[in-house]
């Protein structure tokens, strides 16, 4: 297991976010929003300026976090966070997936995070069915790019936990489609991480991670890792039995009054570093 971050929950100052992460023993960060941008939207000069400072850090590029198919399908109201993405419809997701696409081969990114559109209830098998036919459209412009593509578990989406997951990648056998699973929105959805994670495990090639706590109206409060509900201690050493050797992302989430995001994402990174040592039995 390596140690990641998402760039943008340390600061939206890539250079910030970039001094942060070589406080750790990190050789790989997560892109998502650089200055502001989403990376779906950033322009070429928005595109070289990261690629030098990563160069300069000596930092590659593990995965691009992008909003691919993070869009209306099935008639919802409510919608989740874009981080600062503009929300596309339907009509141009696979335009959207193709300049991702070129933006990870740009930065040497072997993965494009996606999504299973925004969440209208249950997984049902005309959903499924729905979600199958455009990551079946999706594929093959990987497959040309030689990019995986990485679905998420995201709680205000369609595939929001670890069960949903598996039922979605179980239906394939690409080399080019992986699993992206995130405990936090597993949690939100009532899901238990080491539960989520037994059924979602064969397919997950990247992780993220975030803690949180529920509030008595069931939302969910984001603290540091380790100080919530998911039960990391537990979790990591799960992940570390299974064989995985992928990055685990830090997604921050929690914020604390008074405190910068910077150092909330070092509390979390360090915290992280503290749970990783341990799960691997001090090696």
């Amino acid at each position: 297991m390596k140690l990641s971050v998402i760039t943008d929950e340390i600061a939206n100052d890539l250079q910030v976010a970039l001094q942060v992460a070589r406080e750790f023993d990190i050789d790989a960060v997560e892109l998502r929003t650089l200055w502001g941008v989403n990376i779906a939207q950033a322009d070429e000069d928005i595109l070289r300026r990261a690629k030098a400072l990563l160069k300069e850090y000596g930092l590659r590029v593990c995965s691009l976090a992008t909003p691919v198919f993070k869009t209306d399908l099935f008639g919802v109201v409510e919608r989740g966070p874009l981080h600062a993405a503009q929300e596309a419809d339907l009509s141009v997701q696979i335009p959207l997936l193709q300049r991702c696409l070129e933006y990870a081969a740009f930065f040497d990114a072997p993965l494009v995070r996606i999504f299973a559109f925004w969440r209208a209830g249950e997984l049902t098998p005309e959903r499924e069915a729905h979600i199958l036919h455009w990551i079946e459209r999706a594929l093959p412009y990987a497959e040309r790019a030689d990019i995986k593509l990485g679905l998420e578990n995201e709680h205000s989406c369609q595939v929001g936990t670890g069960a949903e997951l598996a039922q979605i990648l179980s239906q394939f056998n690409s080399p080019y489609l992986t699993g992206v699973w995130d405990p936090g929105n597993a949690f939100v959805l009532g899901e238990a991480a080491q539960t989520g994670y037994a059924i979602a495990q064969p397919y997950v090639q990247h992780i993220h991670i975030k803690d949180g706590i529920r509030q008595p109206d069931g939302s969910v409060q984001w603290v540091i890792v380790g100080q919530g509900e998911i039960g990391y201690a537990e979790h990591f050493q799960q992940i570390a039995r299974s064989g995985y050797q992928g990055y685990l992302a830090l997604e921050t989430h929690a914020r604390i009054e008074g405190v910068s995001q910077a150092e909330v994402s070092r509390q979390c990174l360090h915290a992280m570093q503290q749970l990783i040592q341990t799960s691997s039995g001090g090696n």
